[in-house]
């Protein structure tokens, strides 16, 4: 009894083990703990630039909350001090129950209720408490175990710290995502933290620990164990529900690649809507006016070579297969899982008339920005078939960067179309576009059409309704300002004409907005919300 009130004081603790090997396994915890806490804080960034995109500002949002809260947890353990054991031991089973979790309840809330920036914003704050509290026990502890001046003791304990945040940052994106994905990774994660931080507790302060509170950090890590790996066991079917939530019951095609989430949904041709992280990027029901909109425009002139650049549907190359007289179309696209798909899935293969599939196309895998540094050759169409200017991943390939290398592939008389987002909904992005081009030499004509006649689910993008301004599009040549027209060779088209398209060049322009500076890499200037 006195040598246990004379630890709780702050004196030696009663290890187990000689005390050089308990300030080992304090760092091993600190390793552990520290790699841990940041697959929480990558899963929690990851998983909100999927679900809500724009990752510059979810990955301020997550770390400047956490940074802050683990500020917060800092001052809060100090009363833990004097119980600096049972502190620790608690806090990481609420750490490995809360980090665990995140993921699911993250994933969740957006899929039920359509929004989870507030969920993240919570989970922020709370990881980064808890993280927060661990470094003042820790510190505690070390010195209870093998007494030593305080700057030595700082210098290990952040050592390990940092070594294990080195290997949980590595861990993250080369072992758990593969391997298990966000939600499994981060019950995974939860056990392994309640794991280290009990056995410390439990093995090598047990004698410093009260017969009580032992059994309370025994229920405490058993129960937190249990339940996250009955979540891990039911991932799968949880996943599957919230699939449903968002996509509806028709989910025929559902797959996590190195790049995105890609998800088919729709029993045919006619009913087919393609996903891509959450975001309705292709609806069998109005494409063609979307496509026939980037592409034909372009058309109207030489068009024997043509380069596209994303649009791995196959849906922008079978509106450019419609002129006999192409020779080559060249198709770049990031993600192969969507190329695939555009050519062994029955609906898409068939909406995209197997255009993959035409001796004429040659697709290649790989980043646009990084394949056109390397280009040879010059092409008559350039089709820029991207994701939304106002998703920070692809914010570079708006930049005007990116349209001087569109501008060295082009050929003396050759014209650019690309998707620039809607001029009504988001005026400052679409007109930024502009802005890039002709700080490239471009000289664009913004035109635009109205989108779906009822409003997307998924939020605006390719399948963007009217309600946010419809689709926006650029036609840039490279030594004049193309007319907007349509070839004589135009195939007949179901929603597009040369009087439709004079329209949508006045309605596009009436609402320029003039003296906005081009976004560049070192400088993006798309923050407009999504």
């Amino acid at each position: 009894m006195i040598d246990q009130q004379v630890s709780l004081r702050g004196g030696a603790a009663r290890l187990p083990v000689r005390p050089r090997t308990g300030r080992y396994l304090v760092l091993a915890a600190v390793f552990i703990c520290a790699a841990c806490g940041l697959v929480y804080e990558l899963e929690l960034v990851a998983l909100a630039s999927y679900l809500i995109g724009d990752s510059v500002t979810q990955a301020s949002v997550v770390l400047s909350v956490m940074v802050f809260a683990m500020g917060i947890g800092s001052l809060l353990a100090k009363r833990l001090r004097s119980r600096a054991a049972v502190g620790f031991g608690l806090i990481e089973a609420a750490l490995a129950l809360v980090g665990g979790f995140s993921a699911l309840v993250l994933y969740a809330s957006f899929a039920w209720f359509g929004e989870s920036r507030y969920a993240l914003v919570a989970f922020s704050l709370t990881i980064g408490v808890l993280i927060g509290a661990e470094i003042p026990l820790l510190m505690t502890l070390i010195q209870r175990v093998d007494r030593q001046d305080a700057g030595g003791a700082v210098a290990d304990l952040f050592a390990a710290d940092y070594v294990g945040a080195l290997v949980g940052g590595l861990a993250f994106p080369f072992l758990l995502l593969p391997m298990l994905g966000q939600l499994t990774g981060a019950l995974l994660t939860g056990a392994v933290n309640a794991a280290a931080g009990g056995a410390l507790v439990l093995w090598v302060f047990r004698r410093d620990v009260s017969p009580r509170a032992r059994w309370l950090l025994i229920a405490a890590n058993v129960t937190v164990i249990a339940v996250l790996a009955t979540a891990a066991l039911l991932a799968g079917d949880f996943e599957r529900a919230a699939r449903r939530a968002v996509y509806g019951d028709q989910v025929r095609v559902a797959v996590r690649t190195d790049v995105q989430e890609v998800v088919l949904t729709g029993a045919g041709r006619s009913s087919l809507d393609l996903y891509l992280d959450g975001r309705l990027r292709v609806s069998a029901r109005d494409e063609y006016r979307y496509h026939e909109a980037l592409v034909h425009p372009a058309m109207n002139g030489p068009h024997a070579r043509v380069l596209i650049l994303g649009g791995g549907d196959g849906l922008a190359a079978r509106e450019v297969l419609r002129y006999p007289d192409v020779r080559s179309v060249t198709l770049v696209e990031l993600d192969p899982t969507v190329t695939r798909l555009a050519r062994t899935d029955p609906a898409l293969s068939a909406l995209n008339a197997h255009a993959l599939d035409d001796p004429r196309v040659t697709t290649v895998t790989g980043d646009a920005f990084t394949w056109l540094r390397t280009a040879r050759g010059r092409y008559d169409v350039v089709i820029s078939d991207l994701p939304d200017p106002g998703i920070s991943d692809g914010t570079k390939l708006y930049s005007a960067e990116f349209y001087g290398l569109v501008a060295e592939a082009l050929a003396p008389d050759g014209r650019l179309a690309a998707h620039a987002g809607p001029p009504v909904g988001r005026p400052r992005t679409y007109w930024t576009v502009d802005a890039s081009m002709r700080a490239a030499g471009l000289r664009p004509r913004p035109y635009r059409i109205s989108g779906r006649r009822s409003g997307s689910v998924a939020g605006p993008d390719r399948a963007e309704g009217d309600a946010d301004g419809g689709w926006g599009f650029l036609l840039a040549g490279k030594a004049a300002t193309p007319a907007l027209g349509l070839a004589p060779d135009a195939p007949a088209l179901r929603s597009l004409s040369v009087p439709g398209l004079l329209d949508a060049g006045r309605g596009a322009e009436a609402g320029r907005l003039s003296g906005l500076p081009p976004s560049t890499l070192v400088h993006p200037r798309y923050w407009e919300g999504r």
